[in-house]
């Protein structure tokens, strides 16, 4: 009678957590590693960069336009009086140069409302977003 043996398979070893775990190592090594010494590098090679001085912003970024309704009706801005549709117009080609304009509406306390209305409803209709309406805050004494 023929007795089988059965021979199991050697024992290996399962490489694949040691490896996950080496991958682990090296994307925490580099993620906490200081790039400093590259620039010191750099700093240190014989190159010429060109110098600009500081210059800020191209443009700056422009006042708010204050609007003032006078209780006879006057519109000025600028030192300029201006009527709806002038105003209007005005608005709308300085929203032009500048998307973000911004607007005060200063009304004298005596002015009537609906001319301050017309003025508010005039910046609506150019779409200007930053608007604002100017009070006096009355003292208590």
């Amino acid at each position: 009678m023929v007795i089988k043996r059965i021979e199991d398979e050697p024992p290996g070893i399962n490489l694949t957590p040691m490896i996950d775990i080496v991958f682990l190592l090296i994307i925490f090594f580099m993620v906490g590693t200081r790039f400093s010494e590259l620039n010191e590098v750099e700093r240190n090679m014989q190159l010429q960069v060109p110098q600009v001085t500081d210059a800020g912003a191209m443009t700056p970024a422009p006042s708010k336009r204050i609007i003032n309704v006078f209780a006879n009706g006057r519109i000025v801005m600028d030192e300029q009086e201006y009527n709806l549709d002038e105003l209007r117009a005005t608005l709308q080609q300085s929203k032009a140069e500048y998307n973000r304009l911004g607007v005060i509406v200063r009304g004298e306390h005596s002015a009537q409302y609906q001319r301050v209305a017309d003025v508010l409803a005039a910046c609506r209709e150019v779409d200007i977003r930053d608007l604002g309406v100017s009070v006096r805050v009355a003292r208590k004494d």
